[in-house]
């Protein structure tokens, strides 16, 4: 071990001065975490650490992570050009985390680096992620940058584009965890993570994002529908779930990716469902340079989580009896996705302070629920309700009207700002020693009932 890590309780280098041009300040960057790196190399993996260990681990990502966050305040935009060909390129944000470990050292996680994170149980991982949440964050603050990356997520996937042909010719087209149907001038998104109630994980956001670009690709359809298919846990054996939020399971086990689900599915398939496909970026005009459609969410059981805030993006949602929402992020010790930004504006402040801080619970016959809902109808009449729906939000200036309506009820900045701070607040709680406790007690009682 280095004499700092044996001699002192920290690691106390002078901080870089980022001053100059890019490339000099990137190279300065570079050789800072290169020596960070260097001190974590003599230490143990993480899981066999001694406290004084980590308490020095923990201090040389504090001080890595200051350099990245004052070379991004001084360089985001130009990183952010040199990434994408001067915004002549719309890069996914896998790939632009990716390509800025490569172009840059030192400022995210490396394919290696990830990859040894990708093999551990999220407490015994060393937070990387975080690192990528510090990149992120710095790109969204940026309008120029920002803008720029919402484009390139809100673009067809390459899956979908590929995809396309063979859901036209048969109406219908099974995903892993979805199946998507096209009926009359409708298509029909069913989840089918049966095992897990319906939980989100990263396949099932993956299959989401590709499903949406399908309703939006294909100019048949005028309506897309969003409905959880029957699950085989006991408890509901034989009935439909709409949604049980985020897999806590794959978040123990270290499963749940921050810029592929965390970022990613508020970055893809919600905003896609909110503000339309960029099939045309090079226009000016937003109404030229997006295919938007209504969309219907039918919630048989309930709604938790991320299955909540997925409804705050809808157009039409419709609940059976005895169904329910919430939102249980904070008691998670994690945050809502964009549940803080849009819940409030659906049911008032009072009341979406009771659901994200208090994790009040709102069933379908309480008066509240039609905040959240527009219509509450027996288990049986669900599919002839969406049929009503389907056909009243079919009509050719639906889709022009909810565009404005978006316009008005959540600017383009408010979502990019909120996003902004939401990477970086997410990324920190991911990691934080009361989520992780939370998700490691819940994984043990889980187990325990198992055995």
């Amino acid at each position: 071990m280095s004499a700092a890590a044996l001699d002192t309780p920290f690691w106390t280098p002078d901080p870089p001065f980022f001053g100059g041009s890019l490339a000099g300040d990137a190279d300065l960057l570079a050789a800072f975490t290169a020596a960070g790196e260097d001190q974590l190399g003599v230490l143990p993996a993480k899981p066999d650490r001694g406290p004084a260990q980590q308490r020095f681990a923990d201090g040389v990502f504090a001080a890595c992570r200051a350099a990245r966050r004052a070379f991004l305040a001084r360089h985001a935009e130009a990183v952010y050009d040199e990434l994408t060909d001067g915004r002549t390129r719309l890069v996914r944000l896998p790939d632009l985390v990716s390509a800025a470990a490569e172009r840059f050292p030192g400022l995210t996680p490396g394919r290696e680096q990830m990859a040894a994170e990708a093999a551990l149980v999220q407490a015994d991982k060393e937070g990387r992620e975080i690192d990528q949440g510090i990149f992120c964050s710095a790109v969204l603050h940026s309008p120029t940058a920002g803008r720029h990356l919402i484009d390139a997520m809100l673009a067809p996937t390459p899956r979908a584009r590929q995809l396309l042909g063979a859901f036209r010719a048969a109406d219908r087209i099974e995903l892993d965890t979805v199946l998507v149907e096209r009926r009359g001038h409708a298509a029909h998104v069913t989840f089918r993570n049966a095992h897990t109630l319906n939980a989100e994980d990263n396949r099932l956001i993956a299959d989401l994002e590709t499903a949406v670009d399908l309703v939006l690709l294909d100019d048949r359809i005028r309506v897309g529908v969003l409905r959880g298919d029957e699950v085989n846990h006991p408890r509901y054996a034989g009935r439909r779930v709409f949604s049980a939020g985020i897999n806590l399971k794959d978040l123990r086990n270290g499963d749940i990716s921050f810029v592929e689900f965390l970022l990613g599915r508020e970055l893809g398939y919600l905003n896609k469902i909110y503000r339309g496909l960029l099939t045309a970026p090079e226009h000016t005009a937003w109404a030229d340079r997006t295919v938007q459609k209504p969309w219907v969410g039918a919630v048989d059981s309930f709604a938790i989580g991320g299955g909540m805030q997925l409804l705050l993006v809808l157009d039409r949602v419709i609940a059976e009896e005895g169904a329910y929402f919430s939102l249980p992020a904070a008691e998670e010790g994690i945050v809502p996705g964009l549940g803080n930004l849009r819940l409030g504006r659906l049911t008032g402040a009072r009341v979406a302070r009771q659901v994200i801080l208090g994790g009040r619970r709102i069933d379908a016959g309480d008066p509240d629920a039609r905040l959240v809902c527009d219509e509450v109808v027996a288990a049986g009449d669900m599919a002839d309700a969406v049929e009503r729906a389907v056909a009243e939000l079919g009509a050719p200036a639906v889709a022009a009207n909810r565009r404005m309506l978006a316009l008005t009820e959540e600017p383009l900045d408010s979502y990019r700002t909120y996003l902004a701070e939401f990477a970086l607040v997410q990324a920190g709680r991911s990691y934080s020693d009361d989520v992780l406790a939370k998700v490691e007690r819940r994984w043990q009682q889980s187990q325990s009932r198992r055995g």
